[in-house]
């Protein structure tokens, strides 16, 4: 193997750390561990293309069909459908089918980069549904059935409606109540649960703790219409593999399945509709072991944490998924970068920052040995600080958030920003130059790919400074130049 620069050499390098980002697998001890290692061994053996009696995924018959119909049984909709394009693609077949070109979407403004590509490829037209806020968090909510209302009222021709639940931070809406109040407006309900495939296993293997009344509810229990999980995000699959599934009549399933083979490749891999298998055979065989265990060393973790007001952990909110450990660092005197670095420093890896918020994504893999050794380190952590540093999680929290930079969800994003049509000619000026132009390419941090500005609307003074936040704090914004241009209408 060739060392220096290169992607082999470093995926080469990662081994030992402990994982608190996706995918949620966490890496091979987890497949060793219930009999995968021949096909770990023989992985590139497996890396076939559709020759006899593979089936095809776009006209399934054999061996795809089969695992597709055990799914749907699995999660108890109509149909279920893989996914290698990950879960982009099954939001931009989900919408495309959804709504047709030209038309309205009623469309969470927190949702992902995919849902709005959708909307530039389908020509649709966006009625913006907006997250509450957590106090004094500064983070997103869900999205409320009152805002649902707002927008039925105000787009009462809108084909559908799209939300995430839960978003990047486990804040789940109330699916239920808005699934009734989308149908009896004759509308289609289509959900990203990409950070939430887990929450059906959650719901059938319930720990021995008495429910609260405060637990999330999947996307399929509460009766959306199409539902899009990411089986890699938290459960057993490859990255990039993902799952969608049907529920009901609503949605026309040959025009589904027929946007599905315009977005997917024609070339899927093997490699990930095999460890859609696998995760489905753990899940039918090993479920009840795997999913209470996973509940109960969350349990134990929150149960150790709340022992120190140091870290206030995020939780307690209805709705909230709690497989997402949200750890406040202002309590530290400290800021969610700083936390992160402190955290790799003793070789563990989060998901996430935002401000003075850091998450830690936990998956099917984790095992109890990985919560011990990051209590062990925050502990530490907490010891290493100076006593001065050290406070009450609420006391002059919410403005020290309102302070920080960059925000998961931009301090503006409720100030319903006016919309116009996207600019069908562009061209590209200086980031410092944009303010009150019209946004031509979405401006998207990354992760976690939530519009900081969406097509259509003006850029302003605030967005160029979290823009340029963002980019001092290390992290990605797609639609921005190397060069710090951005792409806006030719008469701005």
């Amino acid at each position: 193997m060739e060392t220096g620069s290169s992607i082999l050499h470093f995926l080469m390098e990662q081994s030992g750390h402990v994982s608190f980002h996706m995918p949620g697998h966490k890496g091979a001890d987890f497949y060793r561990r219930y009999g995968y290692d021949a096909f770990l061994d023989r992985m590139a053996d497996c890396d076939l293309t559709e020759i006899p009696g593979a089936d095809n995924l776009f006209q399934a018959e054999g061996i795809i069909r089969t695992v597709q119909e055990r799914y749907a049984a699995l999660y108890q909709v109509d149909r279920s459908y893989l996914l290698v394009n990950g879960s982009s693609g099954g939001i931009l077949a989900s919408i495309l089918t959804a709504v047709p070109a030209g038309e309205r979407l009623i469309i969470a403004r927190n949702s992902h980069k995919s849902a709005f590509n959708a909307l530039r490829l389908g020509r649709i037209n966006p009625v913006y549904a907006y997250p509450d806020r957590i106090e004094p968090y500064g983070i997103a909510g869900g999205i409320s059935l009152g805002e649902i209302e707002r927008c039925l009222a105000e787009a009462p021709d809108a084909a559908a409606v799209f939300l995430p639940s839960p978003n990047y931070y486990g804040m789940c809406s109330d699916l239920p109540a808005i699934a009734d109040r989308v149908h009896a407006a004759g509308k289609i309900l289509i959900v990203d649960q990409a950070h939430g495939a887990h929450l059906k296993f959650f719901e059938k293997y319930r720990s021995n703790r008495p429910p609260t009344g405060l637990e999330p509810v999947s996307a399929e229990t509460a009766g959306a219409d199409l539902i899009v999980n990411s089986i890699h995000k938290t459960m057993a699959s490859f990255t990039q593999s993902a799952l969608l599934n049907l529920r009901g009549n609503r949605v026309n399933q040959a025009l589904l399945e027929d946007r599905l083979q315009m977005i997917q490749t024609t070339s899927p891999s093997y490699l990930l509709m095999a460890s859609l298998d696998i995760n489905l055979e753990l899940i039918e065989t090993h479920g009840a072991e795997l999913i209470t265990q996973w509940q109960e060393q969350l349990e134990h973790f929150y149960q150790e944490a709340l022992r120190f007001p140091e870290l206030d952990p995020l939780t307690g909110l209805p709705g909230f998924d709690h497989s997402k450990i949200n750890i406040n660092a202002a309590a530290l005197g400290m800021t969610g970068a700083e936390l992160e670095s402190a955290l790799i420093s003793k070789n563990i890896y989060a998901e996430l920052f935002s401000g003075h918020i850091l998450m830690l994504m936990t998956g099917i893999g984790n095992q109890a040995s990985d919560y011990d050794q990051l209590l062990e380190a925050l502990k530490e952590i907490i010891r290493e600080r100076p006593q001065a540093q050290l406070g009450s999680p609420v006391n002059g929290l919410a403005e020290k958030v309102k302070q920080s930079k960059p925000q998961i969800l931009p301090p503006d994003i409720n100030e319903r920003k006016i919309l116009q049509p996207p600019p069908e000619r562009l061209r590209k000026i200086p980031l410092l130059e944009s303010a009150g132009k019209t946004c031509g390419i979405a401006i998207i941090p990354y992760p976690p790919g939530i519009p900081l500005v969406c097509p259509g609307e003006i850029i302003s003074e605030d967005d160029i400074t979290e823009v340029i936040a963002i980019r001092r704090a290390g992290r990605k914004v797609l639609g921005i130049s190397r060069c710090d241009k951005v792409s806006v209408g030719p008469k701005d």
